[in-house]
């Protein structure tokens, strides 16, 4: 009965919004300017946020899982360890509002349920005309961020409006200080190896608009380029595919590469067309030789960080375990997973769930 009471009383707030409009930037202590150029009213303490579309992991990372009151994703029943930080906080979000849904693109939000979580503040990662309903039938400033690419400054850029808005500044800068000193320790690592003596890669079974087999090709690989690796895939690049595409079997063939990674949620099927085409795999050196690798899928819900920190530092070890011999991956990668996640021992839950880093047998 109480909670009857509630969304009724939020319906009814939602109808008084709509027909007063969003709140003025007067009309809060700060104003805040967006990702898109928005300048959003917020209070000058936020104690409470909904985040929606890649915001939850921002959160995550900027150490604000417990301001989340309300957040759209997946079901705490459905999410896997790929998902890092929906995985690591699923415990503390069991009784956390499940306010929409965003995936594959399909944008869809409750404001009622948005208002129920009583935030002081909504981050979303859509576009502007989502954001000015979200606050118009809310009246919750609403605070657009740019969904974010892989290690880029656009993330960067969204972290750090998230952290300003919710105070935690020195956090932001500590994830940004961190990820740069993982990648000058990758490129001193890896910089002076000389150009006859990089190896041949591809990123295979990519992860990109649902799983795929060998077929499915990384091109501009943040992991590979990491490292300085010849990623073969990277030549096809200018054909117009920024990220991921499939390919035609022969040109794998073509390229032959010395070794192959694979994202581990393809294995599966990379393993069912070995067994229909053997032949195929064994015209490859990377699996004659046994260089078929995986590591963690990357791309679970949108791109997490840590994961592919940790492959960078995985996939180099493998391509040049001299340059790396100093080096102890499995305790580099814990540190990368306490620092993002809390969690220093996310590579054995990884490993438990089939995520492993590791070769890769294909008549297993």
């Amino acid at each position: 009965m109480k909670r009857l009471t509630i969304i009724m009383a939020a319906a009814l707030l939602l109808l008084s919004l709509a027909a007063c409009g969003a709140p003025e930037p007067e009309d809060a202590g700060r104003v805040i300017t967006d990702s898109l150029g928005r300048e959003v009213a917020v209070p000058e303490e936020v104690g409470s946020i909904v985040a929606l579309g890649n915001a939850p992991r921002m959160a995550v990372y900027l150490g604000l899982d417990g301001m989340v009151a309300g957040y759209s994703g997946m079901n705490g029943d459905d999410i896997s360890p790929l998902t890092a930080y929906a995985y690591v906080t699923r415990a503390d979000w069991a009784d956390k509002p499940v306010v929409g849904t965003d995936s594959s693109g399909n944008t869809s939000y409750n404001s009622e349920e948005i208002i129920l979580t009583g935030a002081d503040v909504i981050f979303c990662t859509a576009t502007a005309d989502v954001a000015d309903r979200l606050a118009r039938e809310t009246g919750i400033p609403c605070l657009c961020l740019e969904q974010g690419t892989l290690f880029g400054e656009d993330f960067e850029r969204s972290l750090a409006i998230m952290a300003e808005v919710c105070g935690v500044t020195e956090r932001a800068e500590a994830i940004f200080d961190f990820v740069d000193g993982c990648f000058a320790e990758l490129a001193e690592l890896t910089g002076g190896i000389p150009e006859e003596e990089r190896h041949t890669v591809l990123s295979a079974a990519a992860t990109f608009r649902g799983v795929h087999g060998i077929d499915g090709i990384r091109v501009n690989d943040p992991v590979m380029l990491s490292i300085n690796a010849l990623n073969l895939a990277d030549a096809q690049a200018a054909s117009g595919e920024k990220d991921a595409y499939t390919v035609d079997k022969e040109q794998i063939l073509k390229w032959d590469p010395e070794f192959i990674f694979l994202d581990s949620g393809g294995v599966s099927l990379v393993r069912q067309d070995y067994a229909e085409r053997p032949e195929f795999y064994s015209g490859l050196q990377a699996v004659r030789e046994g260089r078929l690798y995986q590591y963690p899928s990357s791309t679970s819900y949108y791109d997490n960080m840590e994961i592919s920190l940790a492959n960078c530092y995985f996939a180099g070890s493998v391509l040049y375990p001299e340059a790396f011999e100093g080096l102890d991956f499995e305790a580099r990668a814990a540190e990368i997973f306490d620092f993002f996640l809390g969690e220093p021992d996310y590579l054995n839950v990884l490993a438990e769930y089939g995520a492993y880093y590791g070769t890769v047998d294909l008549k297993a």
